[in-house]
């Protein structure tokens, strides 16, 4: 299932992921919602490997959105992005995905398509902020779980005035 095409409208803020560099960071947005990364077997098995339960995560960015919950780890949209707003987030910080909402990265994680560690990691949108809105990572991911909308910095910056973790 696609992200949720009246996203952030049908969510809140659960958490924030700082970037260490000062500048970029990305809001979380739940509740999350079961959805193609619980159905594929290649994610259930990873999780199943790693003693982890396949929980829902929510959505990570605001302007640049990637539904965590449909997120099934291709990695298309890392490889098309021409600004490298994405890393794989547990290239960097391997810990389970729903301890991500309130975390700080420094984006050293890996950005290369195949160099996910398993089917568990997910496409984070560490440098949200430097999207180009070429809509790229959007035509390539498999599970439609991209979502790149301008009117959504909106959003963004509402939540900035009102986020207190």
């Amino acid at each position: 299932m696609p992200i949720d095409p009246e996203f952030p409208g049908n969510h809140q803020v659960i958490g924030k992921h700082d970037h260490a560099d000062g500048q970029h960071f990305h809001f979380v947005w739940g509740p999350g919602n079961p959805s193609d990364a619980a159905a594929n077997p290649d994610v259930k098995a990873a999780y199943a490997a790693r003693n982890e339960e396949l929980t829902p995560i929510g959505v990570h960015g605001t302007f640049v959105a990637v539904d965590w919950d449909s997120c099934i780890a291709d990695g298309a949209c890392i490889q098309a992005c021409p600004v490298n707003v994405f890393q794989w987030y547990r290239t960097e910080n391997d810990v389970p995905a729903v301890e991500m909402s309130n975390i700080s990265s420094s984006g050293v994680g890996s950005a290369g398509k195949d160099d996910r560690l398993d089917y568990t990691d997910k496409s984070d949108p560490i440098r949200e902020k430097d999207c180009i809105w070429c809509m790229a990572c959007v035509t390539v991911c498999p599970t439609k779980a991209i979502k790149v909308d301008q009117s959504n910095v909106q959003f963004h910056e509402q939540a900035i005035s009102t986020f207190n973790r």
